[in-house]
């Protein structure tokens, strides 16, 4: 089944994509990532659009970029997804967002696309609202990740030799000082209570820049932190490969 992953940069989308390889069954030909299109960056993960495109690039895959207008403050997002209130990244109004997402699905099955792999692993609400759209045009949902434990799929992740940075953090569940830090064992270690290992819930976001399926790390290296109530950000800049993790 040709297919593309709605891929926002992070580790679950990265999970995704080489549980998916691995099953073998769904060829995946793609990425497909929403971009604010006021900002140009990754929607929720707040990352740049050069640093998608140099992930794509280190995948071998080429990305579909679906760009999403700014909404009014007070308009209501899609479901499950939460948004910042000012600025710096934001999901469209839920109307928006179908229209968008619609138009950007009916493309991928009028080229040929069957299906879309997602890196959901329990939001049901969630995962009901993307079969939905799905179903509107005939494509397929494919959830690789599905109804795994999440510390056990965090580590999994650590394991395969994903490495990635944490961008964007729910301050009401995490401080700055979470931002910024690479995800590892002591991360892992570290996290409060309540907080799920994935950040299923929103509690976290990352961006990966090397692991399975990479032909070469990406150039990446932590800039300012950036707070946009109630998130903190870590803008990502491009840098050599010697910087990562400086």
């Amino acid at each position: 089944m040709k297919s593309l992953v709605c891929w926002s940069g992070g580790k679950d989308s990265a999970l995704a994509l080489h549980e998916t390889r691995r099953r073998g069954g769904v060829d995946v030909v793609g990425l497909l990532t929403t971009l604010s299109a006021e900002f140009d960056r990754i929607s929720m993960h707040g990352v740049r659009r050069e640093l998608l495109e140099a992930q794509a690039a280190a995948l071998g895959l080429p990305v579909e970029k679906v760009l999403l207008p700014t909404p009014p403050p007070d308009a209501p997002c899609p479901v499950s997804i939460p948004r910042p209130t000012h600025g710096f990244t934001v999901f469209a109004t839920n109307d928006s967002y179908e229209e968008k997402m619609l138009e950007a699905l009916t493309k991928a099955r009028d080229q040929g696309i069957e299906g879309i792999v997602f890196g959901d692993i329990f939001l049901e609400d969630l995962r009901r609202y993307r079969e939905r759209l799905l179903a509107q045009v005939g494509l397929k949902g494919v959830f690789p990740l599905w109804g795994r434990e999440t510390k056990e799929l965090l580590n999994e992740a650590l394991d395969l030799g994903f490495q990635a940075i944490i961008v964007c953090v729910d301050s009401k569940k995490l401080g700055e000082s979470w931002v910024g830090r690479l995800l590892d064992e002591r991360f892992l270690r570290d996290l409060p209570e309540g907080v799920d290992p994935c950040g299923e819930r929103g509690e976290f976001h990352t961006f990966v820049f090397n692991g399975p399926g990479f032909r070469h790390p990406v150039p990446v290296v932590k800039g300012e932190s950036v707070f946009r109530d109630p998130f903190w950000f870590c803008d990502l800049e491009t840098a050599s490969v010697s910087a990562i993790g400086e």
